[in-house]
């Protein structure tokens, strides 16, 4: 192989790497477009929404084993799918005032989406340990 040749062959290989690195890091799937993505985040804001009393959202918080009464801040922009589910997240605040990411678990059934529920990601940017990961 000449040195050109390798040369281009190392430059591909990191331009692809750093690219679907960046991809996974981000948590996003780029395939998931258009009319899907809205469909999704749709059924997000609609599950908050019916989920909300008063302008809080409660989710049970499995680790500490207390529920969180949270606000909306704002919706991610990333979906990415764990085998039947789509999977975004949210960030919102608790009373304290810390920042807890929440994952949303959608499933599309027939032409709905249906968001199923919704697990704590991160409390101030110290990821939770679940098993999405392995769907």
């Amino acid at each position: 192989m000449s040195v050109t040749t390798r040369f281009s062959t190392v430059l591909v290989t990191l331009f692809f790497g750093t690219f679907l690195s960046f991809n996974v890091f981000a948590a996003n799937d780029p395939s998931i477009k258009g009319q899907l993505r809205s469909n999704i985040q749709q059924s997000m804001n609609e599950f908050i929404n019916r989920q909300s009393i008063d302008g809080y959202v409660y989710v049970y918080d499995a680790v500490k084993g207390s529920l969180l009464k949270l606000q909306l801040d704002k919706l991610h922009s990333g979906i990415v799918k764990k085998g039947d589910f789509y999977v975004s997240c949210a960030d919102f605040k608790d009373q304290k005032g810390r920042k807890i990411d929440i994952d949303f678990m959608v499933r599309s059934s027939g032409k709905a989406f249906i968001t199923t529920q919704a697990l704590v990601h991160s409390i101030d940017g110290k990821k939770r340990k679940y098993h999405l990961e392995k769907m």
